[in-house]
């Protein structure tokens, strides 16, 4: 999910070298130039950035300073650790098949109908969002603190109301309240609904439509295909 918080879901932070201090992946951040081109840096500055959020490649190395230093472009001058962000479903190289894909029917039933019903959600969309965020692993973690069977974010959690993001009922209850606003804000559209669930509502208005991002583009279709198949019986 992603308003203030990297969308979606992530697992792992792997890392191809042993690393001497830990990934702070809070400190990179995703340029996005004008031209389309895309940066990442932990380097402080002004142009508008975006938090990673699919399966972008970073490289942490030391520059000349010894200072620690993270970019999307491979160092060759020095040795360096690569990092890469996973997003279940919002990696555009994924190899899944999502039209086949097994499909989770039956965990969190009666959590996810209370919490539909409540939030007036279709509960085939519900599923279908928790299959692409945290493909049905209520203890999911993502490398930015994005947690549990929907992916909320400590601050969103708390706006939520959600006191132990972990807990799935509590997850799912908060996540279904979330998507609901989405909803309203674009008009039962489920694609940019789904869209401001992974990249943020801002981007959204900013771009008129489904942000320019690979991985929100994933998501958005992944999302899409996985909604109709729950929702087939």
């Amino acid at each position: 999910m992603t308003i203030g918080r990297i969308p979606t879901l992530s697992i792992l932070v792997i890392t191809c070298l042993a690393l001497a201090t830990p990934v702070l992946a809070d400190s990179i951040r995703r340029i996005v130039h004008p031209d389309g081109s895309v940066e990442y840096t932990n380097i402080a500055g002004d142009p508008e950035v975006r938090a990673s959020t699919g399966n972008d490649t970073v490289y942490r190395y030391e520059d000349n300073h010894g200072v620690v230093a993270y970019s999307s472009n491979r160092p060759t001058d020095a040795s360096y650790d690569v990092i890469r962000f996973h997003c279940f479903a919002c990696n555009p190289a994924s190899t899944v098949n999502w039209l086949t894909t097994p499909l989770y029917r039956s965990p969190y039933q009666s959590e996810i109908v209370a919490a539909a019903r409540q939030y007036d959600v279709d509960p085939a969309l519900v599923r279908a969002v928790i299959h692409a965020e945290s493909a049905f692993n209520p203890r999911a973690t993502s490398p930015k603190g994005a947690q549990g069977l929907m992916q909320l974010m400590p601050a969103t959690a708390s706006e939520l109301e959600v006191s132990d993001a972990l807990d799935a009922a509590q997850n799912i209850r908060g996540g279904v309240l979330y998507l609901s606003r989405m909803l309203d804000r674009f008009n039962n559209d489920v694609t940019l609904a789904t869209a401001a669930y992974n990249a943020g509502p801002g981007a959204v208005d900013r771009f008129d439509g489904i942000p320019p991002y690979a991985e929100t583009q994933a998501y958005v279709e992944r999302v899409g295909i996985l909604h109709r198949r729950y929702g087939d019986r």
